[in-house]
């Protein structure tokens, strides 16, 4: 039976968003007002004028999911109002919303990542428990397909294994995007960060293609939570990240994500320079919607 559980995080501080408005001087000013103050998933796009994580819904619902768990930074006010009720019916075109608060711990200035969003997620949601689900980030605008293979496959745990030559983004940025490495039938075996110029030429040569992670899985509740619980601070970012866990599960059990190969551009809002690319992919691609 397939379990129509979608947990999106979107509890970041956007800091590189805010940082790149700030090296721009011909932004407009209401862009350049919502790009500094709100989260990135908020920014308003398209010729209908509505926030980008509605594009990801629109999507999600389309796929076939229809409870959603939006994972919000106890300082989004803007995302709180607009997702939420204050009745309690969080319905929004089809789906049924809730939201999630990442709180900030004492003596840091910002969540602790997305492996702890994973976890405040999920404790927001206990009646998934002995289910699945599907996770992936709140500033990438996912397809229906992906997002439609997540949910019908009958793999406990998988993910979107992407060609990240096909992925739409620049040389220089897809170089620091985390490369996924698999066994002979396909399962996950690491997710490498940063990998070396030597290990990129490695993989080509190898598979004659190099894949990468964009953080969509479909999870396991009840495997993946002691890893996102526990896995241990980035020492550099001093945050819980999920490919750390993920990583630590399929080491220490063998062939339990599956990777689906994927070839598609996926949009994405890093940046104030990255609204553009998405305003015309939105365009071409949403043209039809009726909201």
């Amino acid at each position: 039976m397939n379990e129509p559980n979608l947990l999106i995080l979107a509890g970041g501080v956007s800091s590189r968003m805010k940082r790149s408005v700030e090296l721009r001087t011909d932004l407009n000013a209401k862009l350049r007002k919502d790009a500094a103050q709100m989260s990135k998933a908020m920014i308003l796009i398209g010729s209908a004028n509505r926030p980008f994580l509605d594009y990801l819904l629109l999507n999600a619902r389309e796929a076939g999911y229809s409870e959603v768990t939006i994972v919000i930074s106890q300082r989004d006010g803007v995302m709180k109002e607009y997702y939420g009720r204050k009745d309690g019916s969080n319905e929004f075109h089809g789906l049924r919303i809730s939201l999630a608060m990442q709180t900030i711990p004492l003596g840091h200035s910002k969540p602790l990542g997305t492996a702890d969003a994973v976890v405040q997620g999920l404790a927001a949601r206990k009646e998934w428990k002995g289910r699945k689900f599907t996770v992936c980030n709140g500033d990438n605008l996912y397809s229906k397909k992906a997002l439609r293979s997540m949910l019908e496959t009958e793999y406990p745990n998988a993910m979107i294994d992407y060609d990240r030559d096909a992925l739409g983004f620049e040389a220089s940025r897809i170089a620091h995007f985390s490369m996924t490495q698999k066994d002979g039938e396909g399962f996950l075996t690491n997710i490498m960060e940063k990998p070396t110029e030597e290990e990129v030429e490695e993989a080509k040569r190898t598979s004659g293609t190099i894949r990468v992670s964009m953080n969509i899985f479909r999870l396991d509740y009840d495997t993946v939570l002691p890893f996102v619980t526990n896995v241990p601070l980035h020492p550099v970012r001093n945050e819980k990240e999920l490919p750390t866990a993920i990583t630590a599960m399929v080491r220490q059990l063998p062939k339990s994500m599956y990777a689906y190969p994927f070839s598609e551009r996926v949009p994405d809002m890093t940046s104030v320079e990255d609204i553009e690319r998405v305003e015309e992919y939105i365009a071409q691609e949403f043209k039809n919607v009726q909201w």
